[in-house]
């Protein structure tokens, strides 16, 4: 199982509840990317106030372009593109974690301060900035933190920056149609039933009237049953 899948499968067995937690964001119209559209007034389910704050929001510019160019680079370590889906920053995670960032601005100087100590970190260990660092250089540093270590206090900054990271990473993702479809979540739909099974009506001695059948049990059907108030099938 590759990352990618065992990220899937932590997400649908536990609907990442810490993720899904970690902030609010503008909602979006079905097939909108993370954090790239600003609040629509129709269907958003804001108050006027609120739709006013996230424009607001909008408008303005935290990190800096070489740090949304980093955070880029990070999301796309944490959630590459694949045969099925595209990558963090095809669903528009970057610019997702500006607008919290804006939003919740305690995120800020962990964000911020998570990025210039991974730099210091490779830096120290390459003598280069973390994007400047080969592919392998990059893993090597990430697996150092990807998970808490008690006996390396030293990363301890890092675990929690690159926690917070991939949380919202996680978040950004799959709250966007891109990330919902390569789940395979299909939401509510309409079951479709055929009826009941033919060997078990013939062993009751029963069947079905074909025009009955013909409306309430083909699921291609393009007459709508009607009943009357008695409950019989008219028609």
């Amino acid at each position: 199982m590759d990352r990618r899948d065992t990220i899937k499968s932590l997400l649908l067995g536990s609907l990442a509840g810490g993720a899904l937690l970690a902030g609010c964001r503008a909602d979006e119209k079905p097939g909108e990317t993370a954090g790239t559209q600003a609040p629509q007034t129709e269907g958003y389910g804001r108050t006027p106030e609120e739709m006013k704050r996230d424009a607001e929001l909008h408008q303005e510019t935290f990190f800096t372009e070489a740090e949304i160019a980093m955070l880029a680079l990070l999301c796309d370590l944490i959630l590459p593109a694949d045969g099925q889906s595209g990558s963090a920053t095809d669903a528009g995670v970057p610019e997702f974690i500006e607008f919290i960032a804006k939003d919740i601005p305690e995120h800020q100087v962990p964000l911020q301060g998570g990025m210039m100590w991974l730099n210091h970190r490779a830096k120290r260990a390459f003598g280069m900035t973390f994007a400047a660092c080969a592919p392998e250089q990059q893993k090597q540093l990430l697996d150092e933190i990807a998970h808490p270590n008690e006996e390396a206090p030293e990363l301890q900054p890092g675990v929690a920056f690159f926690t917070l990271l991939r949380s919202l990473t996680l978040t950004g993702y799959y709250t966007t149609r891109m990330g919902i479809e390569s789940l395979g979540y299909q939401g509510n739909v309409t079951n479709i039933w055929d009826g009941v099974p033919e060997d078990v009506l013939a062993e009751h001695g029963l069947s079905y009237d074909e025009e009955w059948l013909a409306k309430c049990a083909n699921p291609n059907r393009e007459e709508v049953a009607e009943w009357d108030e008695n409950g019989n099938l008219m028609g």
